[in-house]
């Protein structure tokens, strides 16, 4: 799995947090058992974003268990998450160093709910599979958030948006050590294998909306997109050299706006519909 600075982690955070979309809260709270502790398995945890948006907007005593293969990521998250939810109620956090691609139905007894961000995107379609699989099997949710959809709006408009986002769009696809990454195609993916599985699935979208507010993170976010797509197509170099240079420039005057778009999954089992 891709190894990400704490500092990137930490900076996009208020992006994150803006961007969730929070309208999936209201049917999750529905579901969630409302006379025992919530058990909650946060996959590819990072600092602990997502915990940290989460935990205090759910009632009821929850039971976080964080997992990474990063240990110093471990500890961020571990250390940072709120430690009441919503209603007062005591949250629990332990953090485990583990491959979230190899968890299967055994793995997730006694969780109430399966929970990440910006990881499909970096799963395989067989990986997405294998995780839909256990999670309907276990009889969880699941809470799927800012998986990459592959568009991105820029203003001022130039010439290079396109290319450079069908550059980017191809590095997401790209095959490393052996897997090909479903990148753009995560949300439709995963939306589908639910729903093969006879899960409920709801859909909402989610984006990064940045301006002149936000220009470490405007220019940060323009170093690592235009350094994937010449990464992917390296005959976009001499023209993305000059491209990134006036993007950056417009980031630092305070004339760049960009939409980055995402896609939120949530998803509730099977028994749900057949209890109704």
């Amino acid at each position: 799995m891709t190894a990400y600075a704490p500092e990137w982690l930490y900076l996009r955070e208020p992006a994150d947090a803006a961007a969730r979309a929070a309208e999936l809260l209201e049917p999750l709270r529905d579901y969630l058992p409302e006379d025992e502790e919530v058990v909650i398995r946060d996959l590819g945890c990072g600092t602990g974003s997502l915990g940290r948006w989460l935990a205090a907007r759910l009632p009821r005593a929850q039971r976080w268990i964080l997992h990474d293969h990063d240990t110093e990521l471990l500890t961020h998250a571990r250390t940072n998450l709120p430690r009441t939810a919503l209603d007062g109620s005591p949250v629990d956090v332990v953090a485990e160093q583990r491959d979230v691609t190899a968890l299967r139905a055994a793995d997730l007894a006694g969780t109430s709910l399966v929970t990440a961000s910006a990881l499909l995107d970096l799963l395989t379609k067989d990986e997405v599979t294998d995780l839909a699989t256990a999670i309907v099997e276990a009889g969880c949710a699941a809470l799927l958030m800012l998986s990459v959809t592959g568009r991105v709006e820029l203003s001022p408009a130039d010439p290079l948006d396109d290319d450079v986002t069908a550059a980017f769009n191809a590095h997401q696809r790209r095959i490393t050590g052996g897997r090909r990454l479903l990148g753009p195609n995560a949300v439709d993916a995963a939306a589908a294998a639910f729903a093969r599985l006879g899960a409920t699935v709801f859909r909402a979208d989610s984006a990064w909306r940045l301006g002149p507010g936000q220009v470490e993170l405007q220019r940060q976010w323009l170093d690592g997109w235009v350094g994937a797509a010449v990464e992917q197509w390296p005959d976009l170099r001499p023209a993305a050299d000059g491209y990134l240079e006036r993007r950056l420039d417009q980031a630092s005057a305070g004339e760049l706006h960009a939409v980055i778009h995402h896609g939120d999954l949530l998803v509730l089992p099977p028994s749900l519909e057949a209890a109704a």
